[in-house]
């Protein structure tokens, strides 16, 4: 950078404050700077500005948004690399939010991120990072140990992540319903609002939670996406208002730079920082003043949307998608670069005012004051009522389950269930029969009540959404869906389980229990036959805080779920049948597969030729494996069937990222006890998805043979053993496979 030499007085020849060290521009003072700058307008002890339309508070929001513009520019500049255009229009609204004292911001756009670091810089958040100058921010962004890309759990201040589109209305609704004192703005882009079910989502959620209106949605609409105009780019205000009416949002407030403009500015998409001064002025006041309206609204009640319609880039070094994001020749030192940054520099006193505004609002350093940088108080559970089934009964794993979350939602009152196909379809009614789908209208024969702890939208993204949400912001949860589709909410639970590797304090874990695997969907044909989102599972159980649990009857599940919603920090996945099935396990047997990651189901006592061990992942694939073992035994072999109930404490300690992770669970099976299990003249994996949870075992075994029988594709069949078949998994071709392998 060219300021690495630290000058100690700007080109004003004012002092350079130590936390400017590294601000390669600085500029004149503005005019009536000593009329509206003389001291900072939210005064030592408040949290916000008292009134809106006060010239003094107008002029330093301007100054507020200025400055973000410039270090967004300069700390993407540093790398020639990130993403400024998008924040640079949305500065004006950010900056209003922060005067008004409403910091629990949340974002949907990645994208924003340097944006969003700016702020936590001008606030002292960082400091926390170790992180104190502009100089050091610069070096540290886009860096490991610093600001990443795209906003992360681990940046102090920041609510909540933000990498796919289309999330972040998930996370401020999650505050909402656990804040009802706060507002929780989110930006969402004019791009990501054509991601599915963004206002879908905040329609239903509205409907069931009526009262949580403190989430605000702020449109930056800005008219392109990331490298095209945007969809939504030739609508007219009447019709974007009317889109956002109709999902629900009763109160709209549209101001648009283009009714400011006097620059003569062809496009529908006015650059406000193109304006003579007054008309700069006259625009942030609109802003200040009308999201101060949509504030109020929200928190009095009304489902309420702010909407900001100004030209992408705003401010800095381009505009429309050209300033989305730099290319390697965006350097500090190109002549483009330099012009954007000076039309953007201030005089150190005004960066001075602007800090001491920041320190204020919300009632200091984010830090130190959003929601998320404190653990909420969870309700005891007590001792879950686990029910022992006798060995050998047939029970329904997902219904035993059931029972217990029913006990969860009774012992705490924030504690919400989602699901979008219906827990009766899972064999879950107890849940809805104890809990009571949340719903306005009441009615007994569909378990439904309006203060339900059972949310139903059909959307699998709006339940993993706000059941991964609450997580996040510190509440317990479950998402519950059957495994075919589990896919189209997966990756917000990816990115909240990511988040909670990061966070510097403990919350619940995401808990979450697919039902109605495969081979139970014989009927619906492929469409419900979808297990490959296993293997999306088994490569996340790398990542350090990831478990995919499988127990294999109605006693594991119990003690799988009791485990699950104790954790903490960690993504917890169980899949389990609908179906009745054999007790194999006690209770005491099932603790100890879910703790140590697998017990024995059988052991021969006798035979006269080799032993074959059977690996299981799965709970109704053990027919086929019970009665190849019948016919193995009579041939003479001896037989050992091993549950694989907890995979990831089957890899090696060096195989998962286990070190990385808040709350770090190092617990991996000692070699003696893995070997114990699992050697024999032969190992055969068998898995009811695909085959890559069976991994782990296949790594570290000894056996000098080893086979495995998974998933390979779905097709319509009248039984779960027809689907088996078409798959290979029967007694008979393992049996034959395993002769073959002998040499017989």
């Amino acid at each position: 950078m060219s300021s690495a030499t630290d000058p100690k007085t700007a080109p004003t020849g004012e002092a350079i404050p130590e936390f400017l060290r590294g601000v390669d521009h600085f500029g004149p003072a503005w005019e009536r700077y000593d009329i509206h700058g003389a001291n900072a307008v939210i005064a030592d002890g408040q949290q916000a500005i008292d009134d809106p339309d006060h010239p003094d508070a107008i002029y330093q929001t301007l100054l507020m948004a200025d400055a973000l513009r410039y270090l967004t520019l300069q700390v993407c500049g540093a790398k020639a690399s990130g993403h400024p255009g998008g924040f640079a229009s949305s500065a004006d609204a950010y900056a209003s939010l922060v005067m008004l004292g409403h910091t629990n911001i949340v974002t949907e756009v990645g994208h924003h991120a340097p944006g969003f670091y700016s702020a936590m810089f001008l606030d002292r958040s960082l400091e926390q990072m170790g992180i104190h100058t502009v100089e050091e921010m610069c070096a540290r962004f886009r860096e490991r140990h610093g600001l990443l890309g795209h906003l992360s759990g681990a940046i102090p201040g920041l609510l909540a992540p933000a990498g796919p589109l289309g999330q972040g209305q998930h996370f401020a609704m999650a505050g909402a319903l656990l804040h009802s004192d706060k507002l929780f703005p989110f930006t969402l882009g004019d791009g990501g609002m054509g991601e599915p079910y963004v206002l879908s989502s905040m329609m239903h959620f509205h409907t069931a939670y009526p009262k949580s209106t403190n989430f605000l949605p702020v449109l930056v609409w800005n008219g392109y996406s990331q490298e095209h105009h945007s969809m939504v780019s030739r609508m007219s205000n009447e019709d974007m208002i009317a889109y956002w009416q109709g999902n629900g949002f009763e109160e709209v407030v549209l101001v648009d730079a283009k009714e400011f403009d006097d620059a003569g500015q062809d496009s529908a998409y006015a650059d406000s920082t193109r304006f003579s001064f007054d008309q700069r002025l006259a625009f942030e006041g609109a802003v200040l003043r009308n999201m101060d309206r949509a504030a109020k609204s929200a928190l009095g009640g009304t489902l309420t949307a702010f909407i900001i319609k100004q030209m992408k880039g705003a401010g800095v070094h381009t505009v429309g998608s050209k300033s989305h994001n730099l290319h390697p020749g965006d350097t500090l030192d190109t002549p483009h670069m330099i012009e954007g940054l000076k039309r953007r520099a201030l005089q150190p006193a005004a960066w001075q005012l602007v800090r001491q505004n920041f320190e204020r609002a919300g009632g200091g350093p984010a830090a130190k004051t959003v929601v998320t940088e404190f653990e909420l108080d969870l309700a005891p559970l007590g001792s879950l009522p686990v029910k022992e089934f006798d060995l050998g009964d047939k029970q329904v794993p997902s219904t035993a389950m059931g029972a217990l979350v029913a006990a969860v939602g009774k012992a705490d009152p924030r504690f919400v269930v989602t699901n979008a196909d219906g827990n009766e379809a899972s064999a879950m009614a107890n849940i809805n029969q104890a809990l009571k789908i949340r719903h306005p209208t009441p009615d007994d024969l569909y378990n439904q009540e309006p203060n339900g702890q059972v949310y139903e939208p059909l959307s699998e993204d709006a339940c993993a959404g706000l059941a991964a949400g609450l997580a996040l912001f510190g509440s317990r949860s479950l998402w519950l869906s059957y495994e075919s589709f589990a896919i189209n909410g997966w990756p917000i639970v990816q990115t909240v389980t990511q988040a909670m590797a990061e966070l510097r304090h403990k919350t619940p874990s995401v808990v979450t229990m697919f039902t109605a695997g495969a081979l139970e969907q014989g009927r619906n044909g492929w469409t419900h036959q979808r297990p490959e989102i296993e293997n999306y599972f088994a490569a996340m159980m790398r990542n350090g805080n990831i478990f995919a649990l499988f127990p294999c009857d109605a006693n594991m599940i119990q003690v799988a779920y009791e485990w699950a919603v104790n954790s903490s920090n960690k993504g917890m996945i169980l899949v389990a049948s609908k179906s009745a099935l054999p007790i194999r396990t006690t209770v005491e047997q099932s603790r100890k597969a879910i703790e140590h990651g697998a017990t024995v189901l059988y052991q021969s006592e006798a035979g006269d030729k080799s032993t074959i061990v059977f690996a299981v992942t799965g709970d109704m694939v053990l027919l086929p494996v019970f009665e190849a073992k019948d016919r193995l035994e009579a041939q003479g072999h001896r037989v050992r069937i091993v549950c694989v109930a907890n995979p990831r404490r089957l890899y090696r300690p060096t195989d998962v990222a286990w070190d990385t992770v808040s709350q770090p669970d190092n617990h991996f099976m000692h070699d003696d006890a893995f070997n114990a299990l699992f050697d024999g003249d032969t190992l055969i994996g068998v898995s009811g998805g695909p085959s890559a949870m069976l991994e782990p075992v296949m790594l570290r075994t000894r056996a000098p043979k080893r086979d495995v029988f998974a998933w390979k594709r779905g097709e319509t069949t009248a039984s779960p053993a027809e689907i088996m078949a078409f798959n290979g998994i029967t007694a008979d071709t393992i049996c034959a496979r395993i002769d073959a392998m002998e040499g017989r």
